[in-house]
């Protein structure tokens, strides 16, 4: 290759028509890739592997959005109101609540799209690229054009890649070209004037590779690639218009025209009852529709999501996409596959038996020390190396030295490839086999549908032979003859029947082996050659359970979630994992296998669906119907996937959930949410964090009504009944403003109550707040500004002039809502306890903020000018802070009775 290229080098026209040597020419490449100092260089010519961002709206448009509220709107009429009066004073204290609300929105706004930006990151696409002579993963934006990269099943392809080799390759472009049914690949180079669809020499950016393996040089990268001429970077970090918003929504626009007809009603009632002044009665309107306005809620709905992703991301759930955090906290049923998820993923052959022995194998995991011992008065022959070399040589998989060191020095051992097959190369290594100068001639790759894996193989003798491993029930349907201790012998599939159903029954995989001698001429294979087998024998696999997994499923019944398996494993190796993990329990218990499914209508299934929990031998197709079955019934369906072949289910699941490992990108893109770390411990937690993050949600609109209906039930009950004012509007703003600021947040960081997943899921839809719900905030309303009327009534009656008497009655408003923030951290069990001062330290730097900005209201003399307030005396505290302790025990009191009446 050439030392240096320029970016004209790197563009070649109609890859898809030229032969692979001719593409490789032009690109200055060949089939052993470049080395890492020309894709540096080539790098730096054409740019990162990357589809531009999607145009951003202007920074002050994201501002100004977050005016956008019917309770905004009010605000900033009344501003108005008081602008065209010329009360310039207060103008600006109802201006200043309305931008400081939009500065925490803009705010969190911004810091909700960093969080969700650097999950794009984490979600972004490796490649395998032969880099240096030697495959590498790199990462996708970091190819080039020139690079080599293979494309395995579920892949998605990274760039534009003209094809050099392609094993029964076929890939879905519907992406592309909208077709539904994947293309067939092959390496000769097409028309000129074919279309893109046509194009069977291309493999391009963004499809998904459904069956096959494939090899290919890139050709195009970033705005370049085919894809990226037509379409622009999806935002996948989904909307802040969740259900749960969209019902904030609604209940403002109820509130508002509450609020305005209430305000119509004391205005009518101030001027033709009471006589008042025009001037003094606008000001008391405004004040009551200021106090009634909750507008701190719409930044606070923000906070509270955006926290909780950030939470969930800590637990190693990715939430890509903001209603999934809602509907996580609903789930009644996860659907879960096993391996790796409910399982460690890290297979280990436990038993191989051969049609003269059978073998135990000692060791765990990838490190190749152990033993394999015959069974009884059996002696190690050829029968065992027989199956030992499938293992070996019909097998993608490495085992290499490398991570972290033991505590002894030992470097631990990785698996580069499949679990099963390194278990296989393992078990083969235990058997101290090498390949002895065989080479690879063939290979039919394993496909889901045929559930085998076969390759033509060369000894060093020259002699030629398929080996093939995969699913027992295929191959010994394939099979003629079996391995004897005198060679070919009858094939007893009753006894091999009878071996994989004691295998599986002992929670045991089983891969079954088998070869045939093909003449030295032979320089390819098919299907069709895969006939007349010699059947060698089986593997027992085990995967052991994820100890924090059956820790997961129990906490899940406790909570009132069911837990069903879907596996494509056998069905006896299904339930006795089933029975490991926690799932069934008890003698009779009923699986349902791939051809059940078959054989059931979908109205069938629907009657039974809720009374199994393991399901064997399933396809994606089945995973759907299982999913629409159980949605029938109202439940709310969680599924869990990784190959490309789930994503519809996973798409039809109400929380689709990826896992990050070993999950393709198709299957990310189509969940909600993404496993970090592909385990079912994660999913619970995740569950659970929903349901933290709702309760929150509730405690803050519990929290926050009463505030505003405590301070708008104050100045309403003044007007009806001809009384002076307790608070003025600019004193009602002030109060707003430093527990917007202040106490309003605290709940966004509350930690989960006890007992939070031992309660049956909540029900979704209805009213924000219920009846009951509305009917405790009604009280606690009256209760708050009972006391601050008292206060301002009382102290006034004595003798103290009314701007003392209204800086108490302020004091008495901010510390009686202080005191209900702590009635909100508990709402389905008493505060009255010892952890309603431990556990949130946010509440505690919020109170002592709202403490110092009542010091400087009361005490610093240009805000006694701007809201006409008077420094108290030290006395003067004890009647607000007694009456404080009183409202926190009297609305105790009214929750223990609204939980009896539940």
């Amino acid at each position: 290759m050439a030392a240096q290229v320029t970016e004209a080098d790197l563009v070649v026209a109609r890859p898809f028509a030229l032969g692979v040597d001719e593409v490789a020419r032009e690109l200055r490449s060949d089939e052993r890739g470049l080395t890492t100092d020309d894709a540096v260089s080539r790098l730096q010519l054409v740019g990162r592997n990357e589809l531009p961002e999607p145009k951003r709206k202007p920074a002050i448009v994201r501002f100004l959005a977050h005016f956008n509220d019917t309770l905004i709107y009010i605000l900033i009429a009344a501003a108005v109101i008081k602008a065209v009066m010329g009360d310039w004073l207060d103008f600006w204290v109802i201006m200043a609540v309305a931008i400081i609300n939009a500065i925490v929105g803009y705010i969190q706004e911004g810091r909700a799209e960093k969080a969700l930006a650097g999950i794009r990151g984490m979600l972004s696409a490796d490649a395998s690229a032969r880099r240096d002579g030697g495959w590498a993963t790199v990462p996708a934006a970091e190819l080039v054009p020139g690079d080599v990269i293979r494309l395995m099943p579920g892949d998605k392809v990274p760039a534009d890649v003209r094809l050099i080799q392609a094993f029964q390759l076929r890939i879905d472009e519907s992406a592309l070209t909208g077709e539904s049914v994947p293309a067939s690949k092959e390496v000769d180079p097409v028309a000129a004037e074919a279309g893109v669809g046509d194009r069977s020499s291309m493999a391009f950016s963004g499809t998904i590779v459904s069956a096959g393996q494939g090899r290919g040089i890139v050709t195009s990268t970033g705005t370049t690639t085919e894809i990226g001429k037509i379409q622009s970077l999806a935002d996948e970090a989904g909307s802040l218009a969740t259900p749960l918003t969209q019902q904030l929504d609604s209940f403002g626009r109820v509130l508002t025209v509450v609020i305005l007809g209430m305000a119509a009603v004391m205005l009518l009632i101030g001027r033709f009852l009471h006589q008042m002044p025009f001037d003094e009665l606008i000001s008391a309107a405004i004040g009551f529709a200021v106090a009634a306005i909750p507008e701190g809620l719409p930044a606070l709905v923000t906070i509270t999501l955006a926290l909780g992703v950030q939470q969930m991301a800590r637990r190693n759930a990715i939430t890509r996409k903001l209603p999934a955090v809602e509907a996580l906290g609903s789930v009644t049923t996860v659907c879960s596959d096993k391996t790796g998820t409910l399982t460690k993923n890290e297979m280990t052959v436990r038993r191989i038996v051969t049609p003269i022995a059978a073998y135990d194998v000692t060791g765990l995991g990838y490190d190749p020390a152990g033993e394999i011992r015959p069974v009884g008065d059996a002696r190690v022959g050829g029968d065992l190396t027989a199956v030992l070399a499938v293992a070996l040589l019909c097998n993608d998989a490495h085992i290499v030295r490398g991570g972290p060191s033991t505590g002894s020095g030992q470097a631990l051992w990785q698996l580069v490839g499949e679990p099963t097959e390194g278990a296989l190369k393992v078990v083969a290594m235990k058997g101290r086999l090498d390949a002895g100068g065989s080479t690879r001639v063939g290979v039919i790759p394993f496909d889901s549908a045929n559930k085998f894996m076969a390759t033509l193989n060369q000894g060093a003798d020259g002699s030629r032979a398929i080996l093939v491993k995969g699913a027992p029930d295929r191959l010994l349907e394939r099979s003629a003859t079996q391995r004897g201790a005198a060679g070919a012998e009858s094939l007893d599939i009753v006894r091999w029947e009878a071996v994989i159903d004691e295998l599986s029954a002992q929670g045991l995989r089983v891969l079954a082996a088998a070869r045939k001698p093909v003449p030295a001429s032979v320089d390819g294979i098919g299907i069709d050659d895969l006939e007349g087998l010699e059947f060698l024998g089986v593997w027992g696999i085990v995967d052991p359970p994820r100890p924090e997994a059956i820790d997961a499923i129990a906490d899940c019944h406790t909570a009132g979630i069911k837990v069903k398996m879907i596996t494509g494993d056998h069905a006896g190796t299904a339930l006795a994992i089933g029975r490991e993990m926690g799932l069934v329990r008890g003698e009779d218990v009923r699986v349902l296998t791939g051809a059940d499914l078959e054989a059931l209508t979908q109205e069938q299934l629907k009657e039974v669906v809720r009374d199994v929990d393991v399901y064997a031998r399933t396809s994606p197709e089945h995973k759907i119907r299982i999913v629409r079955a159980l949605q029938s019934h109202g439940e709310v369906v969680a599924m869990t996937g990784d190959g490309v072949n789930d994503a519809p289910a996973l798409t039809r699941a109400n929380v689709g959930i990826a896992m990050g490992i070993k999950g393709t990108e198709a299957t990310k893109e189509a969940a909600e949410v993404v496993l970090a770390d592909d385990n079912f411990a994660t999913i619970r937690s995740a569950i659970a964090e929903g349901r933290r993050i709702y309760d929150n949600l509730r405690k803050s609109i519990v929290f926050l009504l009463p505030t505003n209906g405590a301070q708008s039930l104050v100045i309403l009950v003044a007007v009806v009944f001809g009384l002076t004012l307790p608070l003025t509007s600019v004193q009602v703003l002030w109060v707003n403003m430093v527990t917007a600021v202040t106490l309003s947040l605290a709940l966004a960081y509350e930690p989960a109550e006890k007992g939070i997943m031992t309660r049956p899921p909540r029900r979704t839809g209805g009213p924000i707040i219920n009846g009951s719900e509305l009917a405790f905030v009604l009280i606690v309303s009256v209760v708050i500004g009972g006391a601050t009327m008292g206060v301002f009534y009382g102290v006034n009656a004595a003798g103290v002039d009314v701007a003392y008497a209204r800086t108490e009655a302020v004091l008495m408003l901010a510390l009686g809502q202080l005191a209900y923030l702590l009635n909100c951290r508990f709402m389905s069990r008493s505060s009255i306890t010892g952890d309603v001062f431990r556990g949130n330290r946010m509440i505690w730097i919020s109170a002592g903020a709202l403490i110092v900005l009542q010091l400087i209201f009361t005490y610093v003399p240009v805000m006694n000018t701007l809201f006409e307030s008077e420094p108290l005396a030290a006395a003067s505290w004890i009647l607000p802070v007694v009456l404080s302790i009183a409202i926190f025990f009297i609305v105790e009191v009214l929750k223990a009775v609204f939980r009896r009446r539940r």
